[in-house]
């Protein structure tokens, strides 16, 4: 039976680098749900054309477009093991939707790794970051500083912050992405399969954390 896991965690907590660390681990392919709107709205799919006319309007995609989407990448053949989901489910319907559609495919959701931290350390891990207007190089004022303020170390190009790192932004985004998941947090409590990480470790000990959890 293939193996899915949902992998839950707000901004700043490093979901996105342990979900790439999982992948090269478990062999799962990792699917986010932000890079398949991006691709599908690049490639200019039908479903990415009908997702770009939402988002223009600034209005939410609607349930049935995003589960249309995750549907067509989970019946590639690099699937065919499962995957680590990231960024979807983000609501109980969607949960429940997914659930139907991996019993099409005989697999399930198997574990749902939660990875959190206190809402004072996301926002200063999510906002202090600095990027290069050249190539886009990410430096962190406090966890990778560049040489010389203000200057990549890569290209001597000048850095700015883009508007979603700024502390204004983030803080918002981790509210919103906390009042908006819990729901889904105690959907997946509920049915024994949410396991809560601690993200203040080191990355080593978070990965340590999830695939001794997984294994489980």
């Amino acid at each position: 039976m293939a193996t899915f896991i949902v992998l839950l965690g707000p901004p700043g907590v490093g979901k996105g680098t342990q979900a790439k660390i999982l992948a090269d681990m478990t062999k799962l392919v990792h699917v986010s749900s932000g890079d398949l709107f991006r691709e599908n709205i690049k490639n200019q799919t039908e479903l990415g054309k009908l997702a770009k006319s939402y988002l223009d309007k600034g209005d939410l995609v609607p349930d049935d477009v995003t589960i249309s989407m995750i549907r067509d990448r989970l019946t590639r053949s690099d699937c065919e093991a499962g995957a680590i989901l990231d960024g979807f489910p983000r609501t109980p319907a969607q949960a429940d939707a997914l659930e139907k559609m991996l019993a099409e495919f005989k697999g399930q959701v198997n574990a749902v790794p939660y990875i959190t931290a206190p809402e004072e350390v996301l926002v200063e891990r999510a906002s202090g970051r600095w990027t290069c207007r050249a190539q886009g190089h990410i430096y962190h004022q406090k966890f990778n500083p560049p040489k010389k303020a203000g200057v990549c170390d890569e290209d001597g190009s000048e850095l700015y912050q883009r508007e979603d790192d700024k502390v204004e932004t983030v803080t918002k985004r981790i509210r919103v992405y906390l009042e908006q998941t819990m729901p889904l947090v105690d959907y997946y409590r509920k049915r024994g399969k949410l396991i809560e990480i601690d993200g203040m470790q080191e990355v080593e000990q978070v990965t340590k954390a999830l695939l001794s959890a997984l294994n489980k």
